[in-house]
């Protein structure tokens, strides 16, 4: 009788090619992705060692990190000498012969949003790219890690990449989510109970009646944030939510190849007596909607709660907070939706459904960035630009943009913004920017109000 496997076993072995003596395996990998920030590096220097890429069909880039997001962008950034590496990327990208989708590309957007969109990604392959945020895709059943550039040089060249298996880990959301509360509000509890260093040496299987519950973009938020956890990767088991969503999608499987596919993936699950090295269990009912009071994701609390007593001293001195100080209410400069944590259609049409009719505060400075070109225009289809610029905010063409300070643009320095980022680290949005994570509901209220705000006393009016 065959030992019952965990979704993470299956995966893994199945992309095994030898094992290395002392730990570790040889890993096939099925995709790589670059964006322009170390896409060229990646290229150029394979090229430089007289190596080609050994696969261009399973190799894509595109333009996102440093990319201007203003409205009527070119290859300039604001980012100092930033455009060579839009240049670069785009010479070196047509040389080795793979995909690249540029700066107004139809298909052109932050990668983790553009990867399922276009069904690069797909149940049960391995997908790299140098960026943490990788394991975003792991909500499709995949195994997706992020990686330095010498690695991805390494996969373009071979195909495969070495690495060290780390343990096992599940996290289970028992029941489902009360009003008012979303798949980030889940990942900032499991980091708010257990730490941004609680996956660390883990992969990491979300599972439970409120994953499954989840839509496919919310299982991206609850796996874009398990590089915050410090684990390698998060996954969801694929569904029927997953083969709709995949299904007809560009570089999915199509025809009768599609129904094989769909037949193989369905055996990516977890076994019912797999073991674990780790177990959590969360009640979702009990999540509440969560917002950063620090200077590391874990630092979270919910928005009803006041900072912890035994706080850090020197996240209090950055944030400039008091232990004790109730985090709803706190006054803030500035709000920002976008990321590949929360930027795609269905989170702006939850944040325009709270902001319809309504104004934000005065002096607070609100941008909204959409995912992907594609998640723009379906929202422009849908009126919810409108919505976003009658109450105030800014909208933008698609990329990475405000979510750290590396296309040149940042918020004032000193200033405190709530954001649906992924990460509040010291100026990580810019000099001194104090950022506080939330969902996109949260992000609203609070632009709203002028200060951190619930947003079911908003929906409540």
């Amino acid at each position: 009788m065959n030992q019952p496997q965990s979704l993470f076993d299956k995966l893994w072995d199945s992309h095994v090619i030898a094992d290395i003596p002392g730990g570790g395996a040889l890993i096939a990998i099925d995709r790589v992705f670059l964006h322009e920030r170390t896409g060229a590096v990646a290229l150029n220097s394979l090229a430089e060692e007289g190596r080609k890429v050994a696969d261009p069909a399973r190799v894509f880039a595109v333009t996102d990190h440093i990319v201007d997001t203003r409205p009527g962008r070119t290859d300039q950034t604001l980012m100092p000498g930033g455009q060579a590496f839009i240049t670069e990327t785009r010479a070196a990208a047509k040389t080795a012969g793979i995909t690249l989708f540029d700066v107004n590309d139809p298909n052109q957007g932050i990668v983790h949003v553009i990867s399922p969109e276009l069904g690069i990604v797909l149940p049960g392959c391995t997908l790299i790219a140098p960026d943490s945020h990788t394991c975003t895709q792991g909500a499709f059943g995949a195994l997706a890690w992020g990686i330095g550039s010498s690695e991805a040089e390494h996969a373009m060249a071979t195909g495969a990449l070495r690495l060290a298996k780390p343990k096992s880990m599940r996290v289970t959301f028992t029941r489902k989510l009360t009003e008012g509360t979303t798949a980030k509000d889940m990942i900032l509890t499991l980091l708010a109970n257990h730490g941004a260093a609680g996956g660390k040496g883990h992969a990491v299987e979300f599972a439970g009646e409120a994953v499954t519950a989840l839509d496919m973009e919310g299982r991206m938020t609850l796996c874009n944030m398990a590089t915050e956890f410090s684990a390698l990767s998060g996954f969801i088991a694929p569904d029927d939510k997953t083969y709709t969503y995949l299904r007809g999608r560009r570089y999915a499987p199509h025809g009768a190849m599609w129904d094989d596919a769909v037949a193989s993936w369905k055996s990516l699950r977890s076994d019912g007596q797999a073991s674990f090295d780790q177990e959590i269990t969360i009640d979702a009912r009990k999540v509440a909607p969560m917002v950063s009071w620090g200077t590391n994701p874990g630092q979270t609390i919910a928005i009803d709660a006041a900072v912890p007593s035994e706080a850090e001293a020197r996240a209090l001195e950055y944030i400039a907070l008091k232990k004790g100080q109730p985090i709803k209410g706190v006054p803030i400069d500035a709000a920002f939706i976008g990321s590949c944590t929360n930027s795609r259609l269905s989170d702006l049409r939850r944040a325009s459904a709270l902001l319809e009719g309504k104004k934000i505060a005065n002096g607070v400075k609100a941008i909204c960035v959409p995912g992907s070109t594609r998640v723009k225009r379906e929202a422009e289809a849908e009126g919810i630009d409108q919505i976003f610029k009658n109450a105030g905010f800014e909208w933008r063409e698609s990329g990475c943009s405000m979510c750290f300070y590396a296309g040149g643009e940042s918020f004032d320095a000193g200033s405190r913004v709530i954001s649906t980022t992924n990460r509040n680290f010291e100026s990580r949005q810019g000099p001194k920017v104090k950022t506080h994570i939330a969902s996109p509901e949260t992000v609203v209220a609070s632009a709203i109000a002028g200060a951190i705000a619930d947003p079911r006393e908003i929906a409540n009016g």
